[in-house]
């Protein structure tokens, strides 16, 4: 999917964009700085659909020069997920206080077996074709669900791996959100003008968030935290 076709004089990037709150605000610093190019997976989640369009919505808003879109059964066959299987229920979010003990205890059955992965796979190889010497994706350590693919560690090993098996071994993975908390990933986003609006977290609704989900429940307590209203559309009202 051709985006914006204006080819530039800066350094390239390739952006992982999955079109939720945190790849948003990631591709919009990216943008700034970089001739970037946006990479989108669609992998049989249940909000599918969904995804794609708030990728294809943020690529152009914030100026992507192309988006490729990638499509694989592999999540859904092997499952595993109960964002990929049907047979596993998406549970909804613990309280708040229960939350915060939890978050990096365990892991949620929201979780994709190894799913940065691949994209990191991809966006890499992608890399190496375009001349891109950055990969940024949106993990997040703090508030997080407890996803082990979104420590540091993971991407210091990550990168370690693709200076030993890439070509030039010069590109590096980054995730300039990866310390911060939600509410200050709100707070930036709106300062930079990111399009928070056409973003999406939810793990269930595709018209209407769910707003009980862990993944809208961090959200929106991101925005109450940052004094912010959520400016997408939930089912239950949102708390004062």
């Amino acid at each position: 999917m051709s985006v914006s076709g204006k080819a530039g004089a800066r350094p390239r990037a390739v952006v992982c964009l999955s079109g939720g709150m945190d790849s948003t605000v990631c591709a919009t610093l990216a943008a700034r700085e970089y001739e970037s190019y946006g990479l989108h997976f669609s992998y049989g989640q249940r909000t599918e659909a969904r995804e794609l369009q708030s990728a294809r919505a943020v690529a152009k808003a914030v100026g992507l020069q192309d988006l490729m879109e990638l499509e694989t059964d592999l999540f859904r066959r092997i499952g595993g997920s109960a964002l990929t299987d049907a047979s596993i229920a998406v549970p909804e979010a613990a309280v708040e206080e229960d939350a915060a003990k939890r978050t990096g205890d365990q892991v949620p059955v929201t979780y994709v077996p190894f799913r940065n992965a691949h994209f990191l796979s991809a966006a890499v190889s992608w890399a190496e074709v375009l001349g891109a010497g950055t990969v940024f994706l949106g993990a997040v350590e703090q508030d997080s669900s407890g996803y082990p693919d979104c420590r540091p560690a993971y991407y210091d090993a990550f990168n370690r791996l693709i200076r030993e098996g890439t070509k030039d071994g010069e590109i590096s993975v980054v995730t300039p959100l990866i310390r911060l908390r939600k509410s200050e990933i709100v707070k930036l986003g709106v300062e930079l003008g990111a399009p928070l609006h056409v973003s999406w977290s939810c793990y269930s609704g595709e018209t209407e968030a769910c707003g009980v989900c862990e993944s809208c429940a961090l959200r929106l307590r991101a925005f109450r935290e940052a004094g912010a209203v959520d400016p997408i559309p939930y089912k239950v009202p949102q708390q004062a």
